[in-house]
């Protein structure tokens, strides 16, 4: 048997456009021969659609456009469309997140996904309804047996706990089903690649049958999707393997030879393809061709240029010096060495007329005041405005810069160095930021050695640097994982050998900082728990931890 994998790049709420996608492999499976199609999990309305699935309008178009799709392809082979469908039920949720079997221009079976994940970026349950029954479908001499995608993680814990009763995938094979299919879309984030290979070798021998999976691939607002579709035997061995963060489509044999195990990939590179994908998918489906970004000569600043330049091309990016009071020549110096390096655009505007305009016009409500943080954020602000108006004026994307750490802890300015339509690298820790500046100089050197070894610093006032307001970030950013990433106490993390007295200061700016973190821009997931739609952490909450556990 040969099944079609169409490893697509859909757009939630692009019907047509995911309809058109969705036509040209099913041609082109009909041109190779193939025996079955498949597409990823909600491929017909983009994933994740979220409130989208409210507007009648769309659940109209998408059941029009499977229509359309039958009859036009009723001559090629038979094809498991991922899609929404409505539920015959008389109470719950009115939809069913579906794989749709269509078959001589009809729908000939529906299967209706039953494990809805609701942890981290996931909220199916707002939507849809869980299927019961298995679905089981002839094809090509074979029964095949159709899920979507969390009824293959039916026995993967959860934050140390299995979720869900039910059996999916065992419940197909026992109502006979010799080869089993999933429509994924799987999000992506650094080492999810082989936690899912294993998850799903494991399955396809649990359940002693064949496991086809075909996921989905690109960006959408936060989240990313890698791809890798992937075929495994009933022994679990891994028969075919489709490309990462890229489209790619392949006809797979059933019972194909175990395809040679692939060396596990540089993580640094991984991560920089992935924010790469992220950006370019970004700009390209919220319609921006061109971005902007403040060049500070400081090593985040630089690792996002060269992101973005990486994703756009580099004659789509400009990068503005804006030197200010405190700026110093190096860092001036390092940012256009950076330019031009990468090739980009090359702006300087000094900030000092308007910042000096801004404390003649303040000076008698500040009266008395010493110099503080408020000059300082002035000059944050005035920078961001210079973005903005650029932006406004060119219709350009405008990066923030700042990373995970900054981010946490709040070490960053609302309406200043937070202005921006999307924050690449706010969901990488700082001291993996200086991972991803290898990774972009490893051919050459683009980020200029003198930006990756200096101290980090703001340049806000005189002398700074960022070990002045926080720990180094090499602790930094252990204390910040084991509370964000895996919710660990102050009693937990000072057991680990951590200072208390570090760890209780790190944790209370790590709650004070929810409110700036609710203004952000959108962040691109690349850990396992993001700042993003996927953190619900309350603004209004105590921030003293003496009572913590």
């Amino acid at each position: 048997m040969r099944i079609a994998l169409a490893q697509l790049d859909t757009t939630a709420g692009d019907v047509r456009g995911n309809a058109a996608r969705i036509g040209a492999a099913w041609a082109r499976a009909r041109a190779e021969r193939a025996d079955l199609l498949l597409v990823p999990e909600l491929a017909v309305v983009g994933y994740p659609p979220r409130d989208l699935l409210l507007r009648d309008g769309v659940v109209r178009a998408a059941e029009a456009a499977v229509a359309a799709l039958a009859h036009e392809h009723r001559d090629g082979p038979p094809a498991v469309l991922g899609t929404v469908v409505r539920s015959a039920g008389p109470t719950g949720r009115a939809l069913h997140n579906g794989a749709v079997f269509l078959r001589a221009g009809r729908v000939e079976a529906v299967y209706a996904k039953r494990l809805l994940p609701t942890y981290d970026v996931f909220d199916e349950a707002r939507y849809f309804a869980p299927g019961r029954d298995p679905v089981v479908v002839p094809v090509a001499g074979r029964r095949v047996g159709l899920s979507v995608c969390e009824d293959a993680w039916a026995a993967d814990p959860v934050g140390g706990r299995r979720l869900y009763d039910g059996d999916p995938l065992g419940d197909l094979a026992r109502a006979g089903a010799d080869v089993v299919v999933n429509l994924s879309a799987s999000p992506y984030h650094l080492g999810k690649d082989a936690r899912r290979r294993s998850v799903f070798a494991a399955e396809a021998r649990r359940i002693g049958r064949p496991l086809v999976v075909c996921q989905l691939v690109g960006a959408d607002d936060d989240v990313l999707f890698d791809g890798r579709s992937r075929a495994f035997d009933a022994q679990g061995r891994e028969t075919a393997r489709l490309a990462a963060f890229e489209e790619d489509f392949r006809v797979v044999a059933v019972d194909g030879d175990p395809v040679p195990e692939a060396p596990e990939p540089d993580a640094d590179d991984e991560l920089r393809r992935a924010l790469v994908a992220g950006v370019a998918g970004y700009a390209r489906k919220t319609g921006f061709r061109t971005a902007v970004l403040g060049l500070s000569g400081g090593i985040d600043s630089a690792v996002t240029a060269a992101l973005a330049a990486e994703a756009l091309g580099p004659d789509r990016v400009v990068g503005v010096a804006m030197p200010g009071p405190y700026s110093s020549p190096q860092s001036e110096a390092d940012a256009r060495r950076l330019a031009e390096n990468l090739g980009i655009g090359w702006r300087v505007v000094p900030i000092g007329p308007v910042y000096d305009a801004f404390l003649a016009t303040l000076r008698p409500a500040f009266e008395g005041k010493p110099f503080d943080v408020a000059e300082e954020n002035l000059q944050a602000r005035v920078r961001g405005s210079v973005l903005m108006a650029l932006s406004n004026k060119h219709g350009h994307l405008v990066l923030t810069t700042g990373n995970k750490s900054e981010l946490a802890v709040g070490y960053c300015t609302l309406y200043g160095d937070m202005c921006g339509g999307l924050a690449p690298i706010a969901d990488v820790w700082k001291t993996r930021v200086y991972g991803l500046a290898r990774s972009v100089n490893r051919e050459r050197e683009v980020v200029p050695n003198a930006t990756i070894v200096r101290p980090p610093t703001a340049e806000l006032r005189p002398n700074q640097l960022d070990a002045d307001s926080l720990p180094p970030y090499e602790v930094l950013d252990r204390i910040l994982v084991a509370r964000v990433e895996h919710g660990r106490s102050l009693d937990e993390i000072v057991a680990t050998g951590e200072d208390r007295a570090t760890v209780a200061r790190v944790l209370r700016l790590v709650e004070r900082a929810e409110h700036k973190r609710r203004q952000a821009a959108p962040g691109l997931k690349v850990t396992p728990l993001a700042f993003g739609v996927g953190w619900r952490m309350p603004i209004a909450r105590p921030v003293d931890l003496s009572g913590e556990a």
